[in-house]
Protein backbone atom coordinates (compact mmCIF):
# COMPACT_ATOMS: atom_id res chain seq x y z
CA UNK A 1 0.00 0.00 0.00
CA UNK A 2 1.43 3.06 -1.10
CA UNK A 3 2.08 5.85 2.16
CA UNK A 4 -0.89 8.62 2.50
CA UNK A 5 -0.02 11.93 1.56
CA UNK A 6 0.81 14.71 3.80
CA UNK A 7 -2.90 15.64 3.60
CA UNK A 8 -4.14 12.04 4.51
CA UNK A 9 -1.94 12.09 7.66
CA UNK A 10 -3.01 15.09 9.00
CA UNK A 11 -1.34 18.27 10.80
CA UNK A 12 1.26 16.10 12.56
CA UNK A 13 2.46 14.77 9.21
CA UNK A 14 4.59 18.01 8.30
CA UNK A 15 6.75 18.02 11.69
CA UNK A 16 8.22 14.54 11.76
CA UNK A 17 9.06 12.89 15.02
CA UNK A 18 7.39 16.47 16.41
CA UNK A 19 6.43 16.26 20.25
CA UNK A 20 4.28 18.29 22.68
CA UNK A 21 6.36 20.49 24.36
CA UNK A 22 6.64 19.81 27.31
CA UNK A 23 5.42 15.99 26.39
CA UNK A 24 3.84 15.23 29.31
CA UNK A 25 1.43 18.29 29.21
CA UNK A 26 -0.07 17.86 25.55
CA UNK A 27 -2.71 20.61 25.39
CA UNK A 28 -2.12 23.48 27.87
CA UNK A 29 -4.10 26.83 27.88
CA UNK A 30 -2.21 29.90 27.07
CA UNK A 31 -3.00 33.78 27.30
CA UNK A 32 -4.60 35.18 23.75
CA UNK A 33 -2.64 38.35 24.29
CA UNK A 34 0.54 35.71 24.45
CA UNK A 35 -0.03 34.31 20.76
CA UNK A 36 1.56 36.25 18.03
CA UNK A 37 -0.40 35.86 14.56
CA UNK A 38 1.79 33.65 12.02
CA UNK A 39 3.84 35.85 9.66
CA UNK A 40 3.38 32.69 7.10
CA UNK A 41 -0.27 32.54 7.40
CA UNK A 42 -1.70 31.97 3.70
CA UNK A 43 -4.95 33.20 4.35
CA UNK A 44 -5.96 36.98 4.32
CA UNK A 45 -9.70 36.82 3.69
CA UNK A 46 -11.84 36.19 6.76
CA UNK A 47 -15.76 36.48 6.13
CA UNK A 48 -17.34 38.81 8.76
CA UNK A 49 -20.46 36.75 8.92
CA UNK A 50 -18.56 33.39 9.27
CA UNK A 51 -16.25 35.10 11.84
CA UNK A 52 -19.34 36.16 14.05
CA UNK A 53 -20.96 32.84 13.46
CA UNK A 54 -17.84 31.55 15.08
CA UNK A 55 -17.25 33.70 17.61
CA UNK A 56 -21.27 32.65 18.87
CA UNK A 57 -20.10 29.41 18.82
CA UNK A 58 -17.21 29.88 21.57
CA UNK A 59 -19.24 31.81 23.56
CA UNK A 60 -21.63 28.67 24.37
CA UNK A 61 -19.25 25.86 24.10
CA UNK A 62 -15.46 27.42 24.36
CA UNK A 63 -12.52 26.75 21.94
CA UNK A 64 -13.11 22.78 21.33
CA UNK A 65 -10.26 22.22 18.40
CA UNK A 66 -7.02 23.70 20.25
CA UNK A 67 -4.64 25.97 18.24
CA UNK A 68 -0.91 25.08 16.94
CA UNK A 69 1.73 27.16 18.29
CA UNK A 70 5.39 27.28 18.80
CA UNK A 71 7.66 28.83 21.47
CA UNK A 72 8.45 32.68 20.74
CA UNK A 73 12.34 33.91 20.88
CA UNK A 74 10.41 36.09 24.00
CA UNK A 75 9.41 33.80 27.30
CA UNK A 76 6.29 32.86 27.64
CA UNK A 77 5.30 34.33 24.12
CA UNK A 78 4.13 31.83 21.21
CA UNK A 79 3.68 32.11 17.39
CA UNK A 80 0.74 30.99 16.14
CA UNK A 81 1.01 28.28 13.18
CA UNK A 82 -2.47 26.94 12.55
CA UNK A 83 -6.06 28.55 14.01
CA UNK A 84 -6.20 32.07 13.21
CA UNK A 85 -9.78 32.45 13.00
CA UNK A 86 -10.53 30.51 16.14
CA UNK A 87 -8.01 32.90 17.37
CA UNK A 88 -10.08 35.53 16.15
CA UNK A 89 -13.15 34.65 17.10
CA UNK A 90 -11.90 34.23 20.92
CA UNK A 91 -10.74 37.49 21.33
CA UNK A 92 -14.06 38.57 20.07
CA UNK A 93 -15.60 36.60 22.25
CA UNK A 94 -13.81 38.07 25.08
CA UNK A 95 -11.48 34.70 26.49
CA UNK A 96 -8.20 35.38 28.32
CA UNK A 97 -6.61 31.69 27.16
CA UNK A 98 -7.31 29.51 24.58
CA UNK A 99 -6.33 25.66 24.66
CA UNK A 100 -3.29 25.13 22.62
CA UNK A 101 -0.77 22.11 21.64
CA UNK A 102 2.84 23.69 21.19
CA UNK A 103 5.32 22.58 18.81
CA UNK A 104 8.74 23.09 17.51
CA UNK A 105 8.41 24.23 13.96
CA UNK A 106 10.24 26.25 11.68
CA UNK A 107 9.42 28.69 9.44
CA UNK A 108 8.70 27.11 7.03
CA UNK A 109 6.69 24.36 8.66
CA UNK A 110 4.54 27.14 10.23
CA UNK A 111 3.62 27.68 6.43
CA UNK A 112 3.23 24.00 5.46
CA UNK A 113 0.77 23.62 8.76
CA UNK A 114 -1.18 26.74 8.06
CA UNK A 115 -1.59 25.82 4.31
CA UNK A 116 -2.24 22.58 5.00
CA UNK A 117 -5.40 23.30 7.79
CA UNK A 118 -6.68 25.51 5.49
CA UNK A 119 -7.10 23.27 2.85
CA UNK A 120 -8.78 20.74 4.87
CA UNK A 121 -11.29 23.40 5.72
CA UNK A 122 -11.84 24.82 1.95
CA UNK A 123 -10.74 28.25 3.91
CA UNK A 124 -8.45 29.79 1.50
CA UNK A 125 -9.34 31.38 -2.39
CA UNK A 126 -7.41 30.20 -5.16
CA UNK A 127 -4.96 32.99 -4.71
CA UNK A 128 -4.13 32.72 -1.24
CA UNK A 129 -3.67 28.90 -2.05
CA UNK A 130 -1.41 29.91 -5.29
CA UNK A 131 0.62 32.23 -3.10
CA UNK A 132 1.49 29.86 -0.06
CA UNK A 133 2.54 27.36 -3.05
CA UNK A 134 4.70 30.12 -4.40
CA UNK A 135 6.44 30.94 -1.32
CA UNK A 136 7.33 27.38 -0.84
CA UNK A 137 8.94 27.27 -4.45
CA UNK A 138 10.75 30.57 -4.39
CA UNK A 139 11.25 31.17 -0.56
CA UNK A 140 11.90 27.55 0.26
CA UNK A 141 12.84 25.86 -3.00
CA UNK A 142 10.35 23.01 -3.00
CA UNK A 143 9.62 21.45 -6.32
CA UNK A 144 5.61 21.77 -7.46
CA UNK A 145 5.68 17.55 -6.86
CA UNK A 146 7.10 18.29 -3.40
CA UNK A 147 4.29 20.90 -2.76
CA UNK A 148 1.97 18.37 -3.92
CA UNK A 149 3.03 15.92 -1.65
CA UNK A 150 2.50 17.60 1.07
CA UNK A 151 -0.89 19.11 0.88
CA UNK A 152 -2.19 15.87 -1.04
CA UNK A 153 -3.25 17.20 -4.36
CA UNK A 154 -1.68 16.46 -7.74
CA UNK A 155 1.27 18.33 -9.31
CA UNK A 156 -0.84 19.71 -12.33
CA UNK A 157 -3.55 21.45 -9.98
CA UNK A 158 -0.11 22.93 -8.15
CA UNK A 159 1.12 24.59 -11.09
CA UNK A 160 -2.52 25.30 -12.18
CA UNK A 161 -3.29 27.19 -8.99
CA UNK A 162 0.32 29.17 -9.15
CA UNK A 163 -0.24 30.36 -13.17
CA UNK A 164 -3.26 32.70 -11.31
CA UNK A 165 -0.77 34.85 -9.62
CA UNK A 166 0.33 35.69 -13.45
CA UNK A 167 -3.41 37.52 -13.94
CA UNK A 168 -3.74 41.32 -13.69
CA UNK A 169 -5.25 42.43 -10.55
CA UNK A 170 -9.06 42.86 -12.77
CA UNK A 171 -9.41 39.12 -13.09
CA UNK A 172 -7.55 38.38 -9.42
CA UNK A 173 -10.41 40.64 -8.13
CA UNK A 174 -13.09 39.52 -9.93
CA UNK A 175 -11.66 35.58 -8.68
CA UNK A 176 -11.77 36.58 -4.90
CA UNK A 177 -14.92 38.53 -5.12
CA UNK A 178 -16.77 35.02 -6.18
CA UNK A 179 -17.69 36.98 -9.89
CA UNK A 180 -16.28 34.45 -11.67
CA UNK A 181 -14.69 31.03 -10.81
CA UNK A 182 -11.09 29.44 -10.75
CA UNK A 183 -12.13 27.75 -14.27
CA UNK A 184 -12.90 31.44 -15.47
CA UNK A 185 -9.41 32.56 -14.74
CA UNK A 186 -7.42 29.81 -15.93
CA UNK A 187 -9.48 30.10 -19.05
CA UNK A 188 -8.67 33.79 -19.53
CA UNK A 189 -4.97 32.93 -19.26
CA UNK A 190 -4.17 31.72 -22.26
CA UNK A 191 -4.95 35.16 -23.55
CA UNK A 192 -1.36 36.64 -24.51
CA UNK A 193 -1.54 40.63 -22.44
CA UNK A 194 -2.99 41.27 -19.04
CA UNK A 195 -5.14 44.07 -21.59
CA UNK A 196 -6.91 41.14 -23.38
CA UNK A 197 -7.60 39.43 -20.48
CA UNK A 198 -9.01 42.26 -18.70
CA UNK A 199 -11.05 42.88 -21.74
CA UNK A 200 -12.30 39.09 -22.10
CA UNK A 201 -13.31 39.88 -18.40
CA UNK A 202 -15.75 42.46 -19.03
CA UNK A 203 -17.66 40.28 -21.59
CA UNK A 204 -17.43 37.32 -18.93
CA UNK A 205 -19.06 38.97 -16.17
CA UNK A 206 -21.27 40.82 -18.65
CA UNK A 207 -22.64 37.71 -20.36
CA UNK A 208 -22.67 35.61 -17.79
CA UNK A 209 -19.96 33.22 -19.67
CA UNK A 210 -20.08 29.55 -18.43
CA UNK A 211 -16.27 28.01 -18.30
CA UNK A 212 -17.15 26.14 -21.82
CA UNK A 213 -18.26 30.00 -23.16
CA UNK A 214 -15.38 31.53 -22.17
CA UNK A 215 -13.08 29.32 -23.46
CA UNK A 216 -14.92 29.79 -26.84
CA UNK A 217 -14.37 33.43 -26.55
CA UNK A 218 -10.81 32.96 -25.30
CA UNK A 219 -10.41 31.05 -28.60
CA UNK A 220 -12.31 33.60 -30.85
CA UNK A 221 -10.01 36.71 -29.32
CA UNK A 222 -7.21 34.55 -29.82
CA UNK A 223 -7.78 33.91 -33.85
CA UNK A 224 -8.04 30.12 -33.14
CA UNK A 225 -10.35 28.73 -36.18
CA UNK A 226 -13.35 27.86 -34.82
CA UNK A 227 -13.94 23.57 -34.82
CA UNK A 228 -16.90 22.53 -37.48
CA UNK A 229 -19.45 21.53 -35.34
CA UNK A 230 -22.00 19.72 -37.69
CA UNK A 231 -23.49 18.73 -34.53
CA UNK A 232 -24.61 20.02 -30.89
CA UNK A 233 -22.08 17.91 -28.62
CA UNK A 234 -23.77 14.89 -27.04
CA UNK A 235 -24.74 15.18 -23.64
CA UNK A 236 -22.05 12.32 -22.34
CA UNK A 237 -19.45 13.59 -24.06
CA UNK A 238 -20.10 16.90 -22.26
CA UNK A 239 -19.75 15.19 -19.20
CA UNK A 240 -17.13 13.31 -19.86
CA UNK A 241 -14.74 16.12 -21.12
CA UNK A 242 -15.79 17.66 -17.40
CA UNK A 243 -14.70 14.85 -15.87
CA UNK A 244 -11.20 14.48 -17.82
CA UNK A 245 -10.87 17.70 -16.90
CA UNK A 246 -11.53 17.79 -12.77
CA UNK A 247 -9.15 14.42 -12.99
CA UNK A 248 -5.97 16.04 -14.99
CA UNK A 249 -6.22 19.39 -13.92
CA UNK A 250 -6.82 21.47 -17.10
CA UNK A 251 -8.91 22.12 -19.79
CA UNK A 252 -10.14 18.70 -22.26
CA UNK A 253 -11.26 18.88 -25.60
CA UNK A 254 -13.18 15.50 -27.45
CA UNK A 255 -14.48 15.77 -30.74
CA UNK A 256 -16.16 13.07 -32.65
CA UNK A 257 -15.93 12.07 -35.84
CA UNK A 258 -18.38 9.68 -38.43
CA UNK A 259 -14.86 7.03 -37.25
CA UNK A 260 -13.65 7.48 -33.99
CA UNK A 261 -12.71 11.40 -32.94
CA UNK A 262 -9.69 13.07 -31.64
CA UNK A 263 -8.92 14.14 -27.28
CA UNK A 264 -6.86 17.18 -26.94
CA UNK A 265 -5.41 17.50 -23.30
CA UNK A 266 -4.09 21.34 -23.12
CA UNK A 267 -1.04 22.68 -21.21
CA UNK A 268 0.23 26.12 -20.72
CA UNK A 269 3.66 25.85 -19.60
CA UNK A 270 7.00 22.91 -20.31
CA UNK A 271 6.34 21.85 -15.99
CA UNK A 272 2.37 21.53 -16.98
CA UNK A 273 3.11 19.13 -19.45
CA UNK A 274 5.92 17.15 -17.80
CA UNK A 275 3.48 16.59 -14.93
CA UNK A 276 0.73 15.20 -17.14
CA UNK A 277 3.28 13.34 -18.80
CA UNK A 278 4.31 12.06 -15.36
CA UNK A 279 0.66 11.37 -14.91
CA UNK A 280 -0.52 9.87 -18.07
CA UNK A 281 2.65 7.44 -17.69
CA UNK A 282 2.34 6.34 -13.83
CA UNK A 283 5.25 7.74 -13.50
CA UNK A 284 4.73 10.08 -10.48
Amino acid sequence: MSPKSGLGRGLDALIPGGEFVPAERGITHVSVDSISPNPRQPRQDFHAEELEELTDSIREHGVIQPLIVTPANQADRYTLIAGERRLQAARMAGLASVPVIVRDATDQQRLELALIENVQRADLNPLEEAEAYRQLYEDFSLSHEDISRRVGKSRVAVTNTMRLLRLPDSVKNALIEERISEGHARALLALSTPEAQSAALKTVISQDLTVRKTEELVRKLSGEKKASLKTVPLPEITELEERLRTSLGTKVTLRSGKKGGSLTIHYYSNEELDALLGRLLNQE
